[in-house]
């Protein structure tokens, strides 16, 4: 993020966005993109304040249990208007059982995505990780659906106000049936996602940046400018691998992973 690794904002705006942003998603309220405020903030001021938000999180007693890669597909950058894809963090309760409920009205706007999760057996250290690196360390492989809910009116934002909002995290449900990588052609391994019962949205593994190990690469590439790392154990969701639909309270939906079985739930 050239030019952008730098804070321009002062510890004590960065703390008070870091509220902002998390009571709006704790909350389920709308907030305007903080650019518009604070057009001075930097990539990097954006981290940190998703960095606040975990710390905040992690001082409730909320455990964080996993990662997640954001605007992954080529397509969704372009949609966007942004030029590269970003991270958030899962905290505990985002996760919502196998064939469970999302409870509609904790959330603004919700959109749900079929996404694959990678499952760590060795520790993954950038800068340089390709996605051999991210094969090797790999434990197995498993289907999981995001629901992403923008805090953002309108859905207006660009991407710094994206990783300042902790890349739109909200739920997510992981299940179905695990393979280790060996077993799977990732690239070409197909998902179908029904809302009642009505297929809505198809596609393929290499959506996501051409191949799904390449997400779990890029995204400890971008941790190691922080210092940080993945862990043995993690869970890193690696970005939508079809578009995602907005739901409604009331749908029921059905992702169909190919030779991984299926995921269920519903929004009530």
């Amino acid at each position: 993020m050239s030019g952008e690794y730098t804070n321009h904002l002062t510890e004590a705006q960065i703390q008070e966005l870091a509220i902002h942003c998390e009571n709006a998603e704790l909350n389920a309220y709308e907030i305007t993109k903080i650019t518009d405020d604070f057009p001075q903030m930097s990539y990097r001021d954006a981290f940190d304040i998703q960095w606040q938000i975990r710390q905040r999180k992690e001082s409730r007693g909320n455990k964080i249990v996993g990662m997640k890669m954001g605007l992954t597909s080529w397509a969704k950058m372009a949609q966007m208007g942004v030029e590269q894809p970003c991270y958030g963090f899962l905290a505990d309760y985002f996760s919502v059982p196998e064939g469970g409920d999302f409870v509609f009205d904790e959330l603004i706007h919700p959109k749900i995505e079929a996404e694959l999760a990678f499952v760590l057996k060795e520790d993954l250290k950038g800068p340089g990780v390709h996605i051999g690196d991210v094969l090797r360390a790999t434990d197995f492989v498993m289907p999981a659906v995001e629901v992403i809910d923008s805090r953002y009116k309108d859905f207006r934002f660009d991407l710094k106000s994206v990783i300042a909002d902790n890349s739109s995290s909200s739920r997510f449900m992981v299940g179905g049936q695990m393979s280790p990588v060996s077993e799977l052609d990732l690239k070409t391994l197909g998902v179908v996602m029904e809302i009642n019962g009505e297929v809505v949205q198809t596609g393929a593994g290499a959506a996501v940046l051409g191949h799904p190990a390449a997400s779990v690469a890029m995204l400890a590439n971008m941790l190691s400018e922080r210092d940080e790392y993945l862990e043995a154990g993690t869970l890193v969701m690696i970005g939508a691998i079809t578009a995602a639909v907005s739901v409604n309270k009331g749908d029921a939906f059905t992702v169909r992973y190919q030779g991984l079985g299926s995921l269920s739930g519903r929004f009530v």
